[in-house]
């Protein structure tokens, strides 16, 4: 068994008597070394410190970074204030030569075309600037970009230097009492500096050989193409920055971006909104606008309690505009709204007859945050809800306006109660208001749905019906849809469900969105969907009951009055081809009515367009709907008739008092005189078609001098030069299924 080891008592051995000693010279030149190495080395410390700080080494390139892109956006800022500063002087003084010429009794004034030609420059800038984005969303610097901020900087440190050292010499010519100062100054710099230099260990693993790495914050999205800097990344202040014991404050008292983020974090803990952080401030017209963050929950608790943030902000009845960001579930922008936000829109631009196609967008309206509101109707089913005064009519005719400048587009319009498309009614090729029109419209556009979905594959179409000038679309307003007879809401429906690919669309209108209103729930069926002003059940039953939560408000919207147009034309939107839904504000751009009114005139002299004439002759090669057909007993006796008839174009024109298809203008001789008598004969027999070679016949027997000795191919030439052109396909006739020849009613209207 191992014992301890006993501790061994440590011996201090005795002080010599008489102890070596230095000589006193030998301690005088240790102590010059000692100092002159440490001089040494502080001089090297110092040589290292400044080169490093005047080569810029304390600032890495993820910091250099943010600062080339925050300098960026103040730049960026700055142009855009500037810009809206231009736009107001240049409203003052169109206001003034108004005046002016007013005074003078010039009705033209060269002054004011001007000053509206410089503002309309003016807003067409701002207009680009907002399409282009928010002025905030830069892109990261480059490293050229980088490179020249260092180099600025490395300048700036050594002008700083040479311009310091100037200036002292020049203080000490002048006061000589300065010198004593700068002693214990200059001391305390020279520690400062001699302290031993240690290089960041992190600079020399940060290469940037294609772009620089940036903070999260400032990285884009990564499904995104570019670069531009993600929402919220400029933080203004957070709720941790907020003074101890600091009270809320009114709206107007704010005039910098670090107030307004103060001024929201107060609010918002005053009323237990959970905000923790401001960011991206901006100085709008109209406003502030920036995006908040909350730590707990979602922004929907900023919505519930927008009217007291209203009170603590002082600002009017829906000041307060939160809108929830997709991408970041605990962001919302948020708008602190004194003033209209649609100030500044553009007007409606000139568009051409004929001068769209059918599957081009076209700009409607502008967002609160001034972005471009752009459609395109083709093949979209929409449904348009405002409550009476909300604006529908005005809405109705921003769609009606682009669709009637297409090439390639026959607009129809219906109301069962109202005026429908009112000013751009001569753009308009059917006009129907009566139960009996509005149903043999709907029967009509639906029976030739299904022909064109047969002639697709005919044409090479592939899935989707192509339009063109010969084989357009057809796009039909339904306004005041609630209106609608049960059978045309019956057919209505059944369009919605197949007219899409055919590129027969149907927009509804309807003053509500439940299905007390629309009989159906087919709110949520629609592709294109918006809400104007309403009641909160309209939201939910348009949007989804979780609608209001995500930011979507109309119902907070107010209609308008005789005297006040409040809100009137201002929408929030879901399913427009190729744009996020985002819960948004958008306002309609509404033009006068003399302007409808003469675009539509226009468009009706560059001529309107009818079906082409293959879906035309289809159409009696389908079943209708059994809804529609008459009903028999089992004796074959008619048990009820059928409660609309399928009719021609040229009979569903005359019905709609619409004008008849534009044919050539037949001037007398041969070529009318064919058609005339044809057209005869056909009556004399009592068919409506005649295949070419009877018809022939037919006018050898009812004219022999005139026919006796004309062959088919004269005859068919004949035809084509009164302008019937070929012999098209009759449907069947007898046993044959599909013969040639010519319809009675085309070449009635050729007369």
């Amino acid at each position: 068994m191992a014992t301890e080891t006993e501790p061994v008592e440590q011996q201090i051995p005795p002080k010599p008597t008489d102890p070596p000693t230095v000589p006193r010279k030998q301690r005088i030149d240790t102590v010059k070394l000692q100092a002159k190495a440490a001089y040494g080395e502080q001089k090297q410390n110092v040589r290292q410190r400044l080169a490093a700080w005047f080569a810029t080494a304390d600032i890495d390139d993820q910091k250099l970074a943010e600062q080339v892109v925050d300098s960026k956006r103040r730049q960026a800022q700055r142009q855009d204030d500037e810009l809206l500063r231009q736009v107001g002087r240049v409203n003052s003084r169109l206001a003034q030569a108004r005046i002016d010429a007013a005074r003078r009794g010039d009705e033209t004034s060269p002054q004011v075309e001007r000053i509206k030609g410089e503002l309309a420059a003016l807003q067409a800038r701002v207009e680009t600037r907002a399409a282009e984005g928010p002025a905030v969303a830069v892109m990261p610097p480059t490293n050229r970009e980088l490179d020249r901020a260092r180099w600025t900087k490395k300048a700036t440190r050594v002008a700083a230097v040479l311009a310091g050292g100037y200036g002292y010499l020049h203080g000490i010519a002048v006061e000589p009492a300065l010198l004593l100062l700068s002693i214990p100054a200059g001391g305390f710099g020279w520690w400062f500096l001699s302290r031993p230099h240690v290089e960041d260990s992190t600079e020399a693993g940060a290469p940037f050989p294609q772009a620089p790495a940036l903070p999260a914050t400032f990285l884009a999205d990564p499904t995104q193409a570019g670069g531009a800097m993600s929402v919220g990344s400029h933080v203004v202040m957070n709720v941790e920055q907020l003074a101890e014991g600091a009270t809320p404050f009114p709206l107007r008292s704010v005039s910098t971006p670090q107030q307004l983020a103060e001024c929201v974090l107060l609010a918002a803990r005053a009323e237990n909104v959970p905000i923790v952080e401001v960011a991206d401030v901006q100085r709008q017209p109209w406003g502030w606008q920036c995006v908040v963050r909350v730590d707990e929950g979602t922004p929907e608790a900023i919505i519930a309690k927008a009217g007291d943030l209203e009170t603590k902000f002082d600002l009017p009845t829906n000041g307060v505009r939160p809108q929830p960001l997709r991408a970041r579930r605990a962001c919302a922008i948020l708008r602190l709204v004194d003033g209209n936000p649609f100030a500044t829109a553009p007007g409606l631009p000139y568009r051409a007859p004929k001068s769209l196609s059918i599957t081009d967008k076209f700009r409607i309206g502008t967002s609160v945050g001034g972005d471009p509101l752009e459609v395109s109707l083709a093949g979209v089913m929409g449904l348009w809800v405002a409550a009476s005064g909300g604006g529908k009519t005005g809405i109705l005719q921003a769609l009606g306006e682009g669709v009637t400048a297409c090439y390639d587009n026959i607009t129809i319009d219906c109301d069962p109660h109202g005026d429908g498309l009112e000013d751009l009614g001569d753009a308009v090729r059917i006009t129907a208001r009566s139960n009996e029109q509005i149903e043999a419209v709907l029967l009509f556009f639906l029976v030739m749905s299904k022909v064109r979905a047969r002639l697709r594959k005919k044409f090479g179409m592939g899935k989707k019906w192509k339009p063109s000038a010969e084989r357009p679309a057809v796009t039909i307003f339904i306004d005041e849809f609630p209106k609608l007879s049960d059978l045309g809401k019956l057919l209505a429906f059944d369009l919605m469900l197949v007219g899409r690919k055919e590129l027969i669309q149907v927009q509804y209108a309807s003053q509500g969105g439940t299905t007390r209103y629309l009989g159906e729930n087919i709110a949520q069926m629609m592709a294109l969907k918006a809400v104007g002003p309403c009641k909160v059940g309209d939201t939910r039953a348009v949007f989804g009951d979780d609608s209001v939560r995500e930011g979507y408000l109309p119902h907070k919207l107010s209609p308008a009055t005789d005297t006040d147009p409040k809100d009137a034309g201002h929408i929030f939107i879901q399913g427009v081809p190729g744009m996020a839904d985002e819960p948004i504000e958008y306002a309609i751009h509404e033009a006068p009515s003399d302007v409808l009114r003469k675009l539509a005139a226009e468009r009706l002299d560059a001529g309107l367009l009818d079906p082409d004439q293959d879906s035309l002759d289809g159409m009696r090669n389908v079943d209708l709907p059994e809804y529609v057909e008459a009903e028999y007993d089992k004796n074959g006796e008619l048990k009820k008739p059928a409660p609309v008839s399928l009719l021609t174009w040229e009979q569903l024109l005359r019905l709609c008092d619409a004008e008849p298809p534009a044919g050539p203008e037949l001037t007398e001789g041969p070529a009318r005189a064919a058609v005339e008598d044809s057209v005869a004969v056909m009556e004399k027999a009592g068919v409506d078609r005649m295949k070419t070679e009877p018809l022939l016949a037919a006018l050898h027997e009812f004219d022999p001098e005139t026919y006796g000795e004309l062959g088919v191919d004269e005859f068919k030439a004949l035809m084509k030069q009164a302008g019937a052109g070929s012999p098209i396909t009759l449907g069947p006739i007898g046993e044959e299924k599909n013969p040639r020849g010519f319809k009675r009613d085309r070449l009635r209207h050729l007369l």
